[in-house]
């Protein structure tokens, strides 16, 4: 099955809606993709919920371990590991019936895109969030 993304008029269907967004991999590195994109989202006025079991906490908010550590609905899951780990976080986004599953620039994994589908749920792969936010202010 090959990848393909919602069209540009859903994705910002999807921004315009979510208000938190669980950043799996986000570094507490200021000099990271991860913690720029993020900072990027929480000064556009989304909250960011920080999953890394190697970090505290992200620009003062405390960190999960794990997706199934977060208290309360995610609308967007936002990940910044390689394509191999895709398909062991597609499983753990599936028991927090999280809304979207969005994969950053650069990171695909058919096996997950194929497992989440199969389950109805919105999958993003390949894009930027910051891109495609402010893709969405244009229009």
């Amino acid at each position: 099955m090959a990848i393909t993304n919602p069209s540009r008029e859903e994705i910002a269907e999807i921004l315009q809606k979510a208000k938190r967004i669980a950043v799996v991999g986000l570094s507490n590195n200021p000099e990271r993709t991860s913690y720029m994109i993020a900072k990027a989202m929480k000064d556009a006025g989304y909250e960011i919920i920080p999953v890394n079991p190697t970090i505290d906490e992200w620009e003062g908010i405390k960190a999960v371990k794990t997706l199934k550590d977060i208290d309360g609905h995610v609308d967007i899951v936002n990940v910044f590991r390689r394509p191999e780990h895709l398909p062991e976080i597609a499983r753990e986004f599936v028991q927090i019936d999280a809304d979207v599953f969005w994969a950053q620039l650069g990171v695909v994994n058919e096996e997950a895109y194929e497992f989440l589908k199969e389950k109805g749920y919105t999958v993003v792969m390949d894009r930027c969030i910051k891109v495609e936010h402010a893709l969405t202010k244009k229009n």
